[in-house]
């Protein structure tokens, strides 16, 4: 009898198919679009130009993105249906429960299969304009409508907060924005490719993909960053207030990925970023408390490998910008629909069922059931 395969927990080192979208080195801390070093693109390449680069592989004529740009704001306003779907979510739905259910209704019969890089961009367009739209009507405020003249980061932020962003702040949210626009074969993009394999269609598989920020280990770890930074409260407190929380087994957030065993290309960047857009003292309160977490995390598990990661330092940037916590994971996913949007198209292209297998632990087959059966 043969010895069963072995199992790669959680798909560990298994490699699932090729991509050419993005490459993420677990081991030497890079991150790479179409073959562009992000921190080459980070600060300073629109987020437009980094769709442009994403979705057709190449950089655009000139920044920012002429075909982008026009694609999107062709494309900004949502049919009134949509928006009548919008208007009847409860208000105090929490905006990441609101965004699933908006990606649902764009789902109108319009979304088809084989995705398009037209459907991509109404994703793109429209995720942030009905989020934000929710948003406002949450806080009994009237939606702001997309300008022509603004770029994609300073609409959202506009459309949200009710004010013309700083200049500063627009380009830190922009830089959020390529940062996190992809991540080779992560939980969302994975959930993704696996629906659109079976053939369905772009906003459905977004759908599936948003699915899974809702859970804190993918997307949803900013805002319990934030937390963490109030109870500390202040950097002479980060050592003790750590030291407890270990000791009670408990989770320090923004410390540690899945893929990178060294410091993660995007945590670096975005500390950059926050030096210049922060509150000084809020800052200060935030390296304290990585240094000390770190120190602690190594000394309680040595040879661990853990680094701060990707959320760390987002959410310093995502609080300086203006925006709430609750929007701190729908932003992650309107970041992330430029990658949904080229992975949809790439798995379309080459496409073939997802189907892994699960090796079977249960009882031996020849198991009788223990009465007897009508008719049998």
């Amino acid at each position: 009898m043969s010895s069963p395969p072995a199992v790669a927990k959680g798909l560990d080192h298994v490699v699932v198919d090729r991509s050419s979208i993005s490459w993420v080195g677990g081991e030497t801390g890079d991150l790479v679009y179409r073959g562009y070093d992000i921190r080459d693109l980070v600060p300073g390449v629109p987020y437009e130009s980094a769709v442009h680069l994403i979705l057709y592989g190449d950089p655009p004529s000139a920044d920012p993105s002429p075909e982008v740009v026009a694609a999107l704001r062709d494309r900004h306003t949502p049919s009134p249906e949509v928006e009548r779907v919008v208007d009847a979510l409860p208000p105090d739905l929490p905006p990441l429960e609101a965004l699933r259910t908006i990606l649902s209704a764009l789902g109108d019969g319009s979304f088809t299969y084989p995705p398009t890089r037209e459907q991509g961009f109404r994703l793109i367009a429209q995720t942030p304009v009905l989020l934000a739209r929710h948003v406002r009507r949450a806080r009994r405020q009237p939606p702001i409508p997309p300008a022509a003249e603004l770029s994609h980061a300073e609409n959202y932020l506009t459309m949200v907060t009710g004010r013309r962003p700083a200049p500063a702040h627009a380009h830190a949210l922009e830089s959020y924005l390529v940062l996190l626009a992809d991540h080779g074969t992560n939980a969302s993009t994975f959930a993704l490719r696996i629906a659109i394999s079976t053939q369905s269609d772009l906003a459905s598989a977004a759908t599936a993909a948003l699915a899974t920020l809702k859970g804190p280990v993918h997307g949803g770890a900013p805002s319990k960053v934030s937390d963490m930074l109030d109870a500390v409260g202040a950097p002479e407190r980060a050592d003790g207030w750590i030291a407890e929380r270990l000791a009670r087994k408990e989770v320090l957030f923004g410390f540690g990925h899945r893929a990178y065993k060294t410091d993660d290309p995007r945590g670096v960047v975005l500390h950059g970023i926050a030096k210049k857009v922060a509150e000084p003292g809020r800052l200060a309160l935030a390296e304290a408390v990585e240094e000390s977490a770190l120190q602690a995390l190594r000394a309680a598990k040595p040879g661990a490998r853990l680094f701060t990661n990707v959320e760390f330092y987002s959410a310093v940037v995502l609080e300086a910008v203006g925006l709430p916590r609750e929007l701190f994971t729908p932003t992650f996913a309107v970041a992330r629909t430029a990658g949904w949007t080229a992975h949809a198209l790439e798995q379309a292209s080459d496409n073939r069922l997802i189907r892994p297998e699960m090796q079977y632990v249960g009882p031996a087959k020849g198991r009788r059931w223990p009465r007897p059966l009508p008719g049998r």
